[in-house]
């Protein structure tokens, strides 16, 4: 007991949540009988990532895996032997099977974006909870048919954006809704850019992956082992929207939370600059500069990091001061905003939802039967910024967006990007 209160006034003093914390601390004496079940669809470095946050609750049992990457699964089963002893878990190539197994409660989505909205939706037409990882998916509709599925059966749902069980971001965000800069006049999101890559060479895919089904519903790409790396599927427009999506939700998300927008959204995207690979695989947008302006909450500026020396992470600016946050660290523009002890998180008359850690949330919210921090109309609405960017890119000009409806005014071309691309072979998003 020592020891978990000293860790916890540890995280209340530095601010620091981390994203896995120790077993140590969190770990009570569960029954079996009452531990929920859960299913890993996907066990590349993001799922065995979050899965390994799942593995230190005690209220939990992880009981399935299911991946196309033998290599992959047999990474996954040695950390389940180091969480439990034993390596004794069902494993399945098609998530279809796991999400039809009644024994499982739950279920971890971690695929490469082009797989994400079809298991999903599966998932939850199937009543399973679900952590689903970022972003949404290829398009603002494959995003709403997950949310649709969502309200239709009422399971709970996380989206993997943990940064809101980060207490510095949490704290930047109180501090901009409770007026404690002056009005807000600006926030500016910058993260990584995209990254350029030879044209990967055409190889034969070994026995241990079913390239196939990895490709699934994406226009098909013979193999090369690079193309299995997140690093780089996710510059590749075949299966990804780029850093736009893949690194944009994280922070536009918290632009959203310290904006008060989380219900609504921009109404009009300006685009002002892009710049594109000349040639290679990796052919998502390398860096960009545009602005989403909102009826009545301050316009944010998004860039990739360093362009018009913005730096990595969020900066809400205020009339009376600014405030910077990124993972690990907050600044100020004056060091007595973050000292006065009238402006300490939680402490303020705006108070957002406190969490510790993202994946104990999401099943502390189940037990609860309330909603996730980062629930799904959140989760679209945050989604819907790096989709409205994605769009803007191609189409280089001022769009004008409808947040009630979730489309463009008077404009059919930008509208049809809104829709999902065409699914390859058989695959298709689940009815509801």
């Amino acid at each position: 007991m020592n020891n978990r209160r000293s860790f916890l006034q540890s995280v209340l003093t530095t601010g620091i949540a981390p994203y896995f914390v120790p077993a140590s601390v969190l770990r009570s004496q569960t029954a079996p009988s009452n531990k929920m079940t859960l299913g890993v669809i996907g066990c590349g470095a993001q799922g065995t990532h979050d899965m390994r946050a799942f593995l230190t609750n005690e209220s939990v049992r992880v009981t399935t895996l299911c991946d196309v990457n033998q290599e992959r699964l047999k990474t996954a089963k040695w950390h389940i032997k180091e969480a439990y002893g034993s390596d004794d878990v069902k494993v399945l190539s098609d998530f279809r099977e796991l999400n039809r197994d009644p024994s499982i409660d739950a279920v971890l989505m971690a695929l490469p974006v082009h797989w994400h909205s079809i298991p999903s939706t599966d998932a939850v037409l199937n009543k399973k909870h679900i952590y689903h990882e970022k972003p949404m998916g290829m398009s603002v509709a494959e995003a709403k048919h997950v949310r649709a599925a969502v309200r239709q059966t009422g399971v709970v749902f996380q989206f993997g954006t943990q940064q809101r069980s980060d207490l510095k971001f949490r704290w930047a965000c109180e501090l901009a809704r409770n007026g404690r800069l002056g009005k807000l006049k600006e926030i500016q999101v910058a993260v990584p850019g995209g990254i350029t890559s030879p044209l990967f060479a055409d190889q034969t895919a070994p026995e241990t992956i079913d390239w196939e089904r990895w490709v699934g519903p994406a226009p098909f790409t013979p193999y090369n082992v690079e193309k299995t790396k997140r690093h780089f599927h996710e510059n590749i427009s075949n299966f990804s929207l780029g850093m736009l999506s893949c690194w944009g939700i994280h922070h536009l998300d918290i632009a959203q939370w310290g904006n008060g927008t989380d219900d609504t959204g921009p109404v009009k995207v300006s685009f002002e600059a892009a710049e594109w690979p000349a040639s290679g695989t990796c052919d998502n947008v390398l860096g960009w500069r545009m602005r989403f302006d909102y009826a009545s909450a301050a316009p944010i500026v998004f860039v990739n990091e360093k362009r018009d020396d913005i730096g990595h992470g969020i900066r809400f600016i205020g009339e009376k001061g600014w405030v910077h946050v990124l993972r690990g660290s907050i600044k100020a523009s004056d060091d007595a905003i973050l000292r006065d002890p009238a402006n300490k998180e939680g402490s303020m008359p705006i108070k957002l939802p406190a969490s510790l850690e993202h994946t104990r949330n999401f099943i502390d919210s189940i037990k609860a039967g309330s909603k996730a921090i980062c629930d799904i109309e959140t989760a679209v609405r945050s989604d819907a910024l790096c989709q409205l960017a994605a769009i803007a890119v191609k189409a280089k000009r001022p769009l004008h967006w409808d947040p009630a409806t979730e489309t463009f005014q008077n404009d059919a071309e930008a509208n049809k990007l809104l829709e999902a691309r065409p699914f390859r072979r058989d695959w298709k998003l689940p009815e509801i």
